[in-house]
């Protein structure tokens, strides 16, 4: 498994802008579908949170799901390149010029599928508790404190790594869609943040206003302004996922499986 992540984080380094945007594009519209889906489930389900929350974690896992078996480029996922780099097969200026692409091509993808939904009415669905909720989440979020957001985003992204990880060990579709649904639902229903995923929360939240009925009344929150989500949301949440997912992951798998290996190369 740990060869194979290296020969895929070198492929992933090498591939050309022509095809790399695109990718990114549609995997932040995948992540965002995810988003968009386990919104939709935890409306209205504060009878039982902690199962709602699980509901909502096992349906985001399309998300990541549609990334993996349709082929698409993440940034959290991404951050498993970090391997390659460890183990000399690929530059640091290769794998930041991968990180940096991705990550704008996730914000396009995630972004124009907020302005999608927001434009289609489905946030005014079930008297308006898709876009109360959607609202909800985004005020969540943007509530943390800088420390709080880096720590719950590297957790998020250890589970989402592990996810990617255990995806090369599988044999079959059914494999692949197994291994991720667990890690994914955790995370999830653990409230950590996800870069990639926040930006589809805040976006549909901010383009959706104050249209739900229970905020048409309600100052607008502090917390969800896009200069909040892009400094104080965005920022942590992004350090927090390439801690988990290059460092806490990537790199300690690589110092396990792959380092006696790298110091033999010339």
């Amino acid at each position: 498994m740990a060869a194979k992540a290296e020969q895929v984080g070198v492929a992933k380094a090498n591939l050309p802008l022509r095809r790399l945007v695109p990718l990114g594009v549609l995997a932040g519209a995948f992540i965002a579908l995810g988003a968009n889906f386990a919104t939709v489930v935890t409306a209205g389900g504060g009878s039982a949170p902690g199962v709602t929350r699980l509901l909502g974690g096992v349906v985001f896992s399309l998300g990541l799901i549609l990334v993996v078996v349709s082929g698409a480029e993440l940034f959290t996922g991404n951050t498993l390149i970090v391997i390659a780099y460890a183990g000399r097969r690929v530059t640091a200026v290769k794998l930041l010029r991968n990180w940096l692409v991705v990550f704008l091509s996730n914000f396009v993808g995630a972004a124009a599928t907020a302005v999608l939904v927001a434009w289609s009415g489905q946030l005014s669905a079930g008297d308006g508790n898709v876009g109360v909720r959607a609202r909800a989440i985004a005020e969540t979020k943007g509530s943390l404190h800088f420390g709080e957001a880096v720590a719950s985003a590297v957790l998020a992204n250890c589970l989402v790594c592990l996810a990617v990880w255990m995806t090369l060990s599988a044999r079959t579709l059914v494999d692949k869609i197994v291994v991720i649904v667990p890690p994914i639902a955790a995370f999830v229903a653990g409230g950590f943040e996800h870069s990639v995923a926040n930006m589809y929360f805040f976006p549909v939240a901010l383009f959706h206003g104050g249209s739900a009925p229970q905020s048409a009344t309600a100052a607008p929150s502090p917390h969800v302004t896009w200069s909040h989500f892009l400094l104080d949301n965005l920022l942590p949440v992004t350090i927090g996922n390439v801690i988990g997912g290059a460092l806490l992951v990537g790199l300690v798998y690589w110092f396990v499986y792959l380092r006696d290996v790298a110091t033999v190369r010339p």
